[in-house]
């Protein structure tokens, strides 16, 4: 099922080209006859996308819920056919972390007991376009910063493909690889170094479309389908687009290390 999907979700892809020493330029709306969405790429407007597609400015934005002047955001997927529904409200609540929530275990010496730990509920919509309530485990300090980029996120319509629980949000996957989390008491990979997700400080997001290339490793399997990072795809994230509401909320991304990229990353400290 997760195979027919990404290979479905690749069949739309943005590609542009990058000139040396220059920012990425879109060429004129690359929508493709029949599609049903279309993932913004730099340069492009809904004007020009509506006309690429062969459809009004308003009914676009009516579909997706953009009033006019209709902005659109790098990274953001358009819908290009009527919805079945339309998407409700955002919204956010927070719960206290019980031990349990979090496998907490003493012996473990996690930095961060989870009395300092906040579940943070926020609504996404998934690859496919569908609403949903997800949650994620933060430091609390953090809390209103973590809402507030995922409403921004929400806002701009950039999809998320899985966040907990997803005996809910995509029932039958068992492949935790996917989700979009936070907290995990962990060390950085090959260190004995405590990982920021261990302080709840760290945020990885759809980490399937945006893996960690260290060397010759991939992560997670099945990142290698998005390696073209000039590419525009469902769930990818760049610099010019879903990063900057990480970015301008005080976040460092992986994207932009040089020892190794982690295109998921996003962390408080640059670690």
């Amino acid at each position: 099922m997760l195979k027919r999907l990404i290979a479905a979700l690749l069949s739309v892809v943005v590609p542009v080209a990058v000139l040396p020493g220059r920012s990425a330029l879109a060429a004129p709306a690359a929508v493709r006859p029949g599609s049903v969405w279309h993932v913004v790429a730099p340069g492009e407007t809904m004007r020009g996308i509506a006309r690429a597609a062969g459809l009004r400015m308003a009914d676009i934005g009516r579909w997706n819920q953009i009033v006019p002047p209709y902005p659109v955001h790098v990274d953001e997927t358009l819908r290009l056919t009527p919805p079945r529904v339309q998407l409700r409200d955002w919204r956010t609540h927070v719960d206290l972390v019980t031990p349990p929530m979090v496998n907490w275990n003493p012996a473990s010496r996690c930095p961060v007991p989870p009395a300092a730990l906040r579940k943070v509920w926020v609504s996404y919509i998934d690859l496919q376009g569908n609403y949903h309530d997800g949650s994620i485990i933060v430091h609390r300090d953090v809390v209103p910063r973590v809402q507030k980029i995922f409403f921004t996120l929400f806002r701009w319509r950039y999809r998320i493909m899985a966040m907990a629980p997803m005996s809910v949000n995509m029932p039958g996957e068992r492949n935790m690889g996917i989700v979009t989390a936070g907290y995990s008491c962990r060390p950085v990979g090959g260190t004995t170094v405590w990982s920021e997700h261990a302080y709840g400080t760290a945020i990885d997001i759809n980490p399937l479309q945006n893996p960690m290339i260290r060397g010759g490793s991939i992560s997670p399997e099945g990142g290698h389908r998005y390696l073209n990072r000039s590419s525009y795809n469902i769930g990818m994230i760049h610099a010019e687009g879903a990063a900057r509401a990480f970015t301008r909320n005080g976040y460092f991304w992986g994207g932009q290390w040089r020892s190794l990229k982690d295109y998921m990353h996003f962390s408080l400290t640059n670690r």
